[in-house]
C-alpha cells in the first residue's frame, strides 16, 4: 500500500482507534510458493492493543497457508467517498481538469498467528466474539462440555498477534486547509454513502 507521508498516521492512537472501530476485514495468508494468497473476509475482535482473535471453519483452506507460514495480514478499511472531479481542482485552476480521488481509512497489520484447537481456549474466544457482537445475550453458555461444545471440531480460533502496521487516512492533507474544509462541506451537503465517516476524518484530521 502506498502511504505518502502527508497520509500516515498521525501516531499508534490513530490507528488502534480506527481497528477498533472495525470487527471485520480479510485475513490474507500468503503461505509458501503459492500463486495467489487465500483470503478470508471475516469477523474478529481486537483487544485494543496488539491482539486480535477470530475462529473460521475447520475445512477453510487458510489454515494450509498458516502452517506454512504463520505470518499473514489483517487488513480493513473504511470511512470512504468519491471526490469528483470538480470538487477536487485547485484554486483558480479550471474545474473541468479537476483530478478526481478518493479518501479513505485503511489499516493492514502484519499478524503472527497461532491456532487454537484447546477447547478451553476456543470457548474463550468465542465468548468474547459473542459478548461483542451480541452483547443483549440471549444463548446459552459457551462452554466445551455443552451442546456448543459439540460443535468445535467444526472450528478452529487463531490469535493474531500485531508485529506491524501499515496504516493510510488519505484525506488530502496535501491539499490547503481552504480546499479540505470546502470538500468537507461538499460531503455534507451530498450525504450519501459513507459521506458522513468521511468528512469526520477529513475534519479531525484538518483540525489537528
Amino acid at each position: 500500500m502506498l502511504i505518502k507521508k502527508h497520509d500516515a498516521a498521525i501516531s499508534e492512537d490513530e490507528w488502534k482507534s480506527f481497528l477498533a472501530s472495525c470487527d471485520f476485514g480479510e485475513l490474507i495468508a500468503s503461505g509458501r510458493g503459492r500463486d495467489v494468497p487465500i483470503v478470508v473476509p471475516t469477523h474478529f475482535i481486537y483487544d485494543g492493543d496488539r491482539i486480535i482473535r477470530l475462529h473460521l471453519a475447520a475445512p477453510n483452506p487458510v489454515w494450509g497457508a498458516l502452517a506454512e507460514n504463520p505470518l499473514a495480514l489483517v487488513s480493513v478499511y473504511g470511512d470512504y467517498s468519491y471526490i469528483p472531479t470538480h470538487w477536487n481542482a485547485n484554486q483558480g485552476a479550471p474545474i473541468e481538469y479537476g483530478v478526481p480521488t478518493s479518501y479513505y481509512a485503511a489499516v493492514q497489520a502484519i499478524v503472527r498467528t497461532r491456532t487454537v484447537d484447546d477447547p478451553e481456549e476456543l470457548a474463550a474466544i468465542l465468548r468474547g466474539q459473542l459478548a461483542h457482537f451480541q452483547p443483549e445475550g440471549g444463548h446459552a453458555p459457551v462452554e466445551p462440555d455443552n451442546d456448543y461444545g459439540k460443535l468445535f471440531g467444526s472450528i478452529r480460533g487463531i490469535v493474531c498477534t500485531i508485529e506491524d502496521v501499515r496504516a493510510k487516512f488519505k484525506y488530502g492533507g496535501n491539499k490547503t486547509v481552504e480546499h479540505r474544509l470546502r470538500i468537507a462541506d461538499r460531503l455534507g451537503e451530498r450525504d450519501r454513502g459513507h459521506d458522513a465517516a468521511a468528512r469526520a476524518q477529513l475534519l479531525r484530521r484538518t483540525e489537528r
